[in-house]
């Protein structure tokens, strides 16, 4: 949609600027996350900086080990130009490696770790959608909708699917923060339920589940099976399944009585 900006000689991807400026801010939300769920505000930063830098470092190994033979003659070409040529999968894994060291280091909980790194998850994942819109990367089903935009000035309207994941994940990200509302500052290592874990895990992932129908370029494996919808599928079941078996353990706002 927009590529780029220009301001006089400099030439901004747009794409790219969302992603830092998603990262900025998911950081940020993490940090100001940890006092209410019991983190160390140091810690959890720590955690999620190492994951973003292991995560992108992994993603761009991945992706020369994947495809050496373009590499081998052009070394440079593993450290630059580095605007694309990522492997999504192999970053997660560095990723997970980097947080499971960090949280061995830290001696961090797995709850307090998974509900104090959810809201820059989503953040995160805002600006992802956000950054795909910039950049035209993506785009939706045919639609006569008044609210379908036209691409690359061709004649059809699409479904603007990446705005529809965006307010998924404020969605997700506001229900967040309407669970911790009561939560000023809990004590290390304190006692709490699932909920402000699970209830956004579920909102994001039924709410991308159904908008990923409107997506035209998905990724798909055997007999037309889109690879988001059975991620987001597994996640909503095991969200719900999960918040069911806690359910009774818990009072208002998620934390435990006594």
């Amino acid at each position: 949609m927009f590529p780029a900006l220009e301001i006089g000689p400099l030439v901004i991807p747009t794409g790219v600027f969302a992603l830092l400026l998603g990262g900025w801010l998911a950081l940020s939300v993490v940090e100001r996350a940890a006092p209410r769920v019991g983190g160390v505000p140091a810690h959890l930063y720590a955690l999620a900086t190492a994951m973003i830098v292991a995560g992108i470092i992994g993603a761009r190994l991945s992706f020369v080990f994947l495809h050496w033979d373009a590499f081998q003659e052009n070394l440079l070409g593993i450290v630059w130009p580095l605007n694309s040529g990522y492997e999504l999968w192999g970053g997660l894994l560095f990723a997970l490696a980097a947080a499971w060291l960090q949280m061995r280091r830290d001696q961090l909980a797995l709850g307090t770790v998974l509900d104090g790194l959810l809201p820059g998850l989503v953040t995160m994942l805002v600006f992802v959608s956000l950054s795909d819109f910039l950049g035209g990367s993506g785009y939706g089903v045919e639609t006569t909708m008044p609210w379908g935009l036209r691409l690359f000035d061709l004649p059809v309207k699409r479904h603007p699917v990446q705005l529809y994941e965006v307010l998924v994940g404020l969605a997700a990200l506001g229900s967040w923060f309407y669970l911790v509302r009561g939560r000023t500052r809990l004590p290390a290592g304190a006692n709490y339920t699932r909920n402000s874990i699970l209830i956004p895990s579920a909102i994001y992932a039924g709410g991308r589940l159904f908008v990923e129908a409107f997506r035209a370029n998905s990724v798909v494996v055997g007999d037309g099976w889109r690879v988001v919808q059975l991620l987001c599928l597994a996640v909503l079941a095991a969200a719900l399944w999960l918040y069911a078996a806690a359910a009774p353990a818990g009072s208002e706002n998620g934390v435990k009585a006594g």
